[in-house]
């Protein structure tokens, strides 16, 4: 496969700190032995999820946001794959496939493109190899009952996300089309206009392209609610949106209440769980907020949806732990390893 690089079981004990008399999830999670057959592997592991990373931020600067999203993976490795292997969670129940390495399209935009303006249209034109290389990897995935997850990079990659898990449930007789539902923990509502591909538009992109069926979004700062977005989905049957200002603000309802009305929105298929970590306050990432959920109501919608929905994947984007400003934060991995391991705790408890 294009663009990935697999792991084997001595990548994953590298970052896992071996202590007597402890046993860490990085010494229990399945691998795949052999990247020729990959996708052999995939169908028969006994695993339940399969982690991948995504460490690119292209398509968040071709939204004209600020780059750094492409250094969350590795922290938030490290800080997953040492986790304490207990009753609550064994490891065994996860596949770490490895990560998506896109330097070379990063270092052929960098070269060839002679200013701002161009680099943008050449970033955007980037995204298509991109998006299908996530897609084709989500495609195999579900195609094979198992859920995606997937860490870093921008919210460009949940167009590959959508895509590939509707194509791949469709495959596997889950759907009868290729089209599923997403929730969505969000600031923003990624549905700007299709003006060519960035980390602003994935949703609008994936319902043009009839993938994304029923979209909620929790949490949008009506601060950053564009006009003509606000009016397409407010018209729109099959879209829906509550800010964080009713919620936290207005107090229409609460936190819990909000994600339920997401899920009982998309209950009618399986749904594609989104959690954009700029939603979270005092979180590194693209755009950072000092003002949002806590990381509590963040655990709590990831538990939440895990239990309620029908999870076609789970993919936990936007956060950095160096964005290209010199803002730093090691904990944005801790963060992402909680999320993760709250998710497949959830769904586990379903099975």
């Amino acid at each position: 496969m294009n663009h990935f690089k697999f792991y084997n079981k001595q990548d994953i004990l590298s970052l896992t700190r071996l202590r007597k008399y402890e046993t860490k999830l990085g010494e229990m999670v399945d691998f795949v032995t052999n990247a020729e057959k990959w996708q052999q592997e995939i169908e028969q592991t006994a695993a339940d999820y399969v982690i991948f990373g995504i460490p690119e931020d292209i398509g968040v600067q071709a939204n004209l946001g600020r780059g750094g999203t492409h250094t969350l993976w590795n922290p938030f490795l490290e800080a997953f794959l040492n986790i304490q292997s207990n009753d609550f969670l064994e490891g065994p129940e996860m596949m770490l496939m490895g990560h998506f390495d896109f330097s070379v399209l990063s270092e052929v935009i960098e070269k060839n493109s002679p200013n701002e303006e161009e680099k943008v249209v050449a970033q955007r034109h980037a995204l298509g190899v991109i998006d299908e290389a996530v897609s084709e990897l989500v495609k195999v995935i579900t195609a094979n009952g198992k859920i995606p997850i997937a860490v870093g990079g921008g919210h460009n990659n949940a167009y590959g996300m959508i895509r590939g898990a509707a194509k791949g449930l469709q495959k596997a007789g889950k759907i009868p089309m290729p089209q599923i539902n997403c929730v969505n923990l969000d600031a923003h509502t990624d549905y700007r206009a299709a003006e060519g591909r960035h980390s602003g538009n994935a949703f609008r992109y994936a319902e043009e392209d009839g993938f994304l069926q029923k979209y909620c979004v929790v949490g949008v700062h009506e601060n950053y609610l564009q006009q003509n977005i606000w009016n397409d989905m407010v018209n729109n049957p099959f879209m829906d949106l509550i800010t964080w200002e009713d919620i936290f603000i207005h107090e229409k309802r609460s936190f819990l209440q909000a994600v339920a009305h997401a899920i009982d929105f998309t209950l009618d298929s399986f749904t594609g769980i989104e959690l954009d970590l700029d939603s979270i306050e005092h979180t590194l990432a693209s755009a950072a907020t000092p003002s949002g959920i806590s990381s509590v109501h963040a655990r709590r919608y990831v538990n939440f949806t895990a239990k309620e929905c029908r999870p076609a994947y789970l993919h936990i984007c936007e956060g950095a732990t160096e964005t290209t400003d010199g803002q730093k934060s090691s904990l944005t991995g801790k963060l992402v390893s909680y999320l993760v391991s709250d998710f497949v705790k959830a769904h586990e408890e379903t099975r």
